[in-house]
């Protein structure tokens, strides 16, 4: 089995430990990121977790020609992870079209490009977004997928569209879409991490910046939900669990024991935690008191959503294995040295 791999967006969040877990499967890597939302940095931090600097190519998916190039340079790739996109629900409230130019035409560019080089088979970075606030809980992949809440939302349903019907229209092509719940947490050893640029959409850098000193306070938006405590909950993955997950989901293909041309997946714990046990659990692994205050709700929010993974787990042959308590320590321990040591002033 040729074992070279190409990675979109693999210097961002969940890229850069998927990179990380390939090569430390004996893959090969090449990554393609223009660096709109992570750091050329990253390349040196996987080097010196793996031994290995992947091969990296920087430019935006969104330019056909040198899409179409990087594959001819590179045609002994057995299969694309594609994570590349622009991902702030906000953000894309506000600029539309540049999300679905970003997130549609990549995909488009890359498929073409697959075809065109006889590469076969793609994973592809899709999220729970699709659900919506689901009828019934926890959510297996029989839910219906329901109107998206954001335009970022529909890009992924959008993607996966895309996929079915190429997968369809073309037996040679194979994809497998994972539906992410909440990753978390970082590597273990704290030099690959979240690092949203700009003000964090997601609760737990908020949390870990605020602990670290870089925010006053930590906002929790609503505390009159229908659950436990009143706040939201989610079900967060550890990030290095959603990794290799990928590596396994890329297998499945390449090993041809697919049941369909297109499938997806519920990438998740199976465990809604509410956002208080969420800042408990980080206060109590690591022995620090969180300024936090309860706000009004924000709009657009899923009062609750957690995964069914019998299918991953079954299918896929994956399951998690870090707790919350684990994403919680690690989250913590890359915020101290992203700001001890890896920050260039």
């Amino acid at each position: 089995m040729n074992k070279k791999i190409l990675v979109t967006g693999g210097t961002g969040y969940i890229g850069s430990h998927t990179v990380v877990e390939l090569q430390q499967q004996g893959y090969e890597v090449v990554i393609v990121d223009d660096l709109s939302n992570s750091d050329i940095e990253v390349l040196d931090r996987i080097e010196t977790i793996t031994g290995i600097r992947p091969t990296f190519e920087q430019f935006n998916l969104i330019d056909a020609e040198k899409t179409d190039a990087l594959f001819a340079k590179h045609n002994d790739l057995s299969a694309v992870i594609h994570f590349a996109a622009s991902k702030a629900v906000g953000e894309s409230v506000e600029k539309p079209l540049l999300y679905y130019q970003n997130n549609i035409s990549s995909l488009i560019n890359l498929l073409n490009a697959m075809r065109k080089h006889n590469v076969q088979n793609m994973v592809f970075s899709s999220s729970c977004t699709v659900y919506g606030q689901p009828d019934v809980l926890p959510v297996t992949e029989e839910a219906p997928t329901k109107p998206a809440e954001s335009p970022y939302g529909n890009t992924k349903q959008i993607c996966e569209e895309i996929l079915r019907d190429t997968a369809s229209a073309y037996p040679e092509i194979k994809a497998i879409a994972l539906r992410y719940f909440n990753p978390v947490g970082a590597h273990d050893s704290a030099l690959i991490g979240e690092l949203p640029k700009g003000v964090p959409m997601n609760l737990v850098p908020f949390i870990t910046q605020t602990a670290i000193g870089l925010r006053e306070q930590l906002s929790v938006f609503g505390s009159d939900y229908d659950t436990p405590d009143g706040t939201c909950i989610r079900d967060y993955i550890h990030v290095v669990d959603l990794a290799k997950a990928h590596i396994i989901a890329a297998e499945r293909m390449l090993e041809a024991k697919g049941k369909a041309d297109f499938e997806f997946f519920n990438l998740g714990t199976g465990t809604g935690s509410t956002v208080l046990q969420v800042i408990k659990a980080f206060e109590s692994v690591n022995g620090i008191k969180l300024n936090y205050k309860i706000v009004d709700r924000r709009p657009g929010d899923i009062e609750k959503i957690w995964a069914d993974t019998d299918i991953a787990n079954k299918e896929l042959g994956w399951k998690t294995e870090r707790d919350l308590d684990n994403m919680m320590e690690t989250a913590w321990k890359w915020e101290k040295n992203l700001r001890e040591n890896l920050i260039k002033n």
